[in-house]
């Protein structure tokens, strides 16, 4: 594994996480503590520390399973990046909570489910510029970063393109910007990481394999079952990505080279990213992430086929 600084938090990352989605049991599956317990020790095996969640992940279902692993474990081998902002009622919906008080008492409410002290990285959730720009709900945050309770704070922004949330970073004290990167979505490399890199921000790229569509599996003319939440996405922008990805697997991904690895990787090569955080099943799936960090300091993966 290999690690990186996250920005100016001198907080000390693996390059690849663990992303906690399906932990929250909207993935088609619900998990059983021990499943959950089998993909954290594959993490650790692997070297990996940084673990993603949210409080609306099920009802704090993903944290509760993480923190049930971490009870059992020594806190500080961990990064443990959490979010607020949404409340879960079923799967797919969720209600909004951004007042300063609701926010503190969800805080309360992710510790508790983690079993822990203390989150080092306390995310805002996709919310909107006007909730965005809440003095209070920023004043109230950085009291718990006084307090201990948050050792950072970030903000995992909705659309990849927010310029406006980005770069207020650094009058509100958000140190660590979450932003959808990958292969098939390049938009942050324009204005995104330009202002993270001025602000001296980590950057954590989740959905680095595009919803799985990177991750070499599916053809052009695949058709996901109702319980993926892919079956969601518009018909016709899945056909013409999973045609791109056709494209990328044979103009670019070396031969004999799982097109995961090489996505994940791909990502970690622009200098603003500073770890890529995949979602994943089984064990099978966080080892063969972790994979990626072999290939860093290798050269741009585009250029690996010349």
């Amino acid at each position: 594994m290999k690690y990186r600084v996250l920005g100016k938090t001198n907080l000390k990352v693996s390059v690849i996480g663990v992303g906690t989605w399906q932990l929250g049991g909207e993935w088609g599956k619900p998990y059983t503590q021990s499943e959950a317990d089998a993909i954290l020790d594959e993490a650790r095996e692997c070297g990996i520390n940084l673990i993603d969640t949210a409080e609306c992940y099920g009802d704090h279902t993903s944290e509760k399973l993480i923190g049930q692993y971490i009870a059992r474990s020594r806190r500080e081998d961990w990064v443990i990046a959490t979010k607020f902002g949404h409340h879960f009622h079923e799967n797919f919906t969720r209600s909004q909570v951004w007042s300063a008080d609701e926010v503190l008492a969800q805080l309360d409410a992710s510790l508790k489910a983690l079993q822990t002290d203390y989150i080092d990285i306390y995310q805002f959730h996709s919310g909107t510029n006007e909730v965005f720009d809440n003095e209070a709900l920023w004043t109230m945050l950085n009291k718990q970063v006084q307090a201990g309770k948050i050792r950072h704070l970030g903000t995992s922004i909705a659309s990849n393109d927010n310029l406006h949330q980005v770069e207020a970073s650094s009058r509100v004290g958000s140190e660590v910007i979450q932003v959808v990167y990958n292969r098939l979505d390049r938009k942050p490399e324009e204005r995104v990481f330009p202002s993270c890199e001025s602000q001296q921000l980590g950057v954590l790229a989740r959905v680095p394999l595009a919803s799985g569509y990177l991750s070499g599996k599916y053809k052009p003319g695949a058709v996901f079952a109702a319980n993926d939440v892919r079956s969601r996405h518009e018909a016709e922008q899945t056909r013409l990505k999973l045609e791109e990805v056709e494209q990328i697997r044979r103009n670019e991904v070396p031969a004999g080279l799982d097109m995961s690895t090489w996505a994940l990787a791909w990502c970690l090569k622009h200098p603003a990213v500073t770890a890529v955080i995949p979602g994943c099943k089984s064990p099978e799936q966080v080892r063969a992430n972790a994979a990626a960090a072999d290939y860093v300091g290798e050269g741009h993966p585009q250029n690996w086929k010349e």
